[in-house]
């Protein structure tokens, strides 16, 4: 883009302003440009976010094996609403099937599956509940578990709901399966809550000691906000707390980027928890 120069005025100002603005831009990693385009006002491009803020931390060992024989790459996604799709304007606009799309871009010809095991209004308890049928008689490689946004809404018990997250993770451990948690939405239904940031804070613990990845969904959000990429209004719905079509979209192209650079993290055996 072309345009008529600044007057040079007022001694270094323009120079120095624009040095610090490229570091910045510099310091955001556009994880999801030249994917398919998305609904709404802001473009796919907007959705960038800094490496530290999507690293999963942890290596998927199981899935990174699956890729390297060429598939199939089985992974199921379970959650509540938020995972289920509700804000969408249709199924295929939910988070679980967006993340097929975008990893099916990145993986050309593989065998990917994408199961959608979201239900509206579940808490940890009741996920932990649908393990057997929904996630284990499945057979997946990876999980991704997207938990406690219903616990905080409601106000349950933040200790009980952070000790069925550790026995969740580890009967996925046990079974041989990749992990990632997903926290909360970055929604002003959310924001709202006093003890949402508790939340953050008990599900990043489980994550690190248990060795598990963690999609920080939160933090992921908030940048997108902080600096101006997007408005609430452009990723949250009118109910205040569901993503709706470009939200959903741009969390599924940030975790098929997140979940690609997992997958180059090679490891011959297995994840051990961190101190």
């Amino acid at each position: 883009m072309t345009g008529t120069p600044a007057p040079r005025t007022r001694g270094r100002r323009g120079p120095v302003l624009s040095a610090l603005l490229s570091a910045a831009l510099l310091s955001l990693v556009p994880f999801l440009a030249g994917l398919t385009a998305t609904p709404g006002p802001v473009k796919a491009a907007a959705c960038a976010v800094s490496v530290q803020t999507a690293d999963l931390a942890v290596p998927l060992p199981r899935s990174a094996r699956a890729l390297a024989a060429g598939g199939p790459l089985r992974i199921v996604a379970i959650g509540s609403s938020s995972t289920a799709g509700a804000g969408a304007s249709r199924p295929e606009h939910s988070y679980p099937a967006r993340l097929a799309e975008h990893l099916g871009a990145r993986y050309p010809g593989l065998a990917l599956t994408v199961l959608n095991k979201g239900a509206n209004g579940e808490t940890g308890p009741d996920m932990l509940k649908r393990f057997r049928r929904d996630v284990l008689d499945e057979a997946p490689d990876l999980v991704i578990w997207q938990v406690a946004a219903n616990t905080v809404l409601r106000g349950d018990d933040p200790d009980a709901a952070e000790q069925v997250i550790r026995d969740g993770v580890r009967t996925l451990k046990a079974a041989g399966l990749d992990v990632v948690l997903m926290d909360l939405q970055y929604a002003p239904a959310m924001l709202a809550k006093p003890r949402h940031e508790e939340m953050e804070e008990r599900i990043a613990r489980v994550a690190a000691e248990e060795g598990v990845g963690l999609f920080h969904r939160y933090a992921v959000m908030r940048q997108w906000v902080e600096t101006r990429q997007a408005a609430l209004g452009d990723l949250v719905g009118p109910d205040g707390i569901h993503q709706n079509d470009f939200g959903y979209d741009c969390v599924a192209r940030t975790l098929a980027a997140s979940l690609h650079d997992a997958f180059s993290l090679r490891t011959a055996g297995t994840v051990t928890a961190r101190p």
